[in-house]
């Protein structure tokens, strides 16, 4: 396996759902600010919409943040409006909502399911200038948290701006960190 930690975002450019418009987005869409992929198996599923709901629900603190949230699943643009149509759930989604129909982003980041065409439950935090910083990826049958999620990235946006400190288990913003040296070694 090839590390993706530091990795660079891979081209691409897909139709996008959002708010009651199709739209292309690129990888050059993403340079700038940082942005979390959120690959889920299929739109009308049944763990899925609670995923998307809970990111809706707090995606107000992640623009706070400056962050910018993009779900893909390898169904059509076409297929997300029709679910955000159907669904009262995904009718709160204001994100972008990427259709992956070739499976070119669901390769590219690892998580295609080559035998169903769909996607495991991959979480990629990408910082503003196309790294991947944080890699989460679930099987299919377990569901994600949005706060545990908010809790990383304003841990990997920390580090970014302190790079001579650490953030220990359950960081929270605010919280202590560490400065790592030598003077710590075997005192934690």
């Amino acid at each position: 396996m090839q590390a993706i930690i530091n990795s660079q975002l891979p081209e691409f450019k897909v139709q996008a759902y959002q708010n009651g418009s199709f739209r292309t987005v690129t990888s050059s869409d993403v340079t700038g600010k940082w942005a979390i992929f959120f690959f889920y198996p299929a739109d009308f599923t049944f763990v899925c919409p609670t995923e998307l709901e809970d990111m809706a629900d707090k995606y107000a603190r992640f623009q706070e943040l400056n962050v910018e949230i993009y779900s893909v699943s390898t169904d059509s643009h076409f297929v997300h409006k029709a679910w955000h149509d159907a669904s009262e759930t995904i009718r709160k989604i204001k994100y972008p909502m990427l259709a992956d129909p070739t499976g070119t982003l669901t390769r590219a980041f690892g998580v295609h399911i080559e035998d169903d065409g769909m996607a495991y439950r991959g979480t990629f935090v990408v910082n503003p200038e196309g790294k991947v910083k944080i890699v989460e990826i679930h099987d299919n049958g377990i569901g994600r948290n949005a706060e545990e999620l908010l809790r990383k990235v304003e841990a990997a946006q920390f580090v970014a701006s302190h790079p001579d400190q650490v953030c220990p288990a359950k960081w929270k913003k605010g919280d202590d960190t560490l400065t790592p040296s030598i003077d710590l070694v075997g005192k934690i």
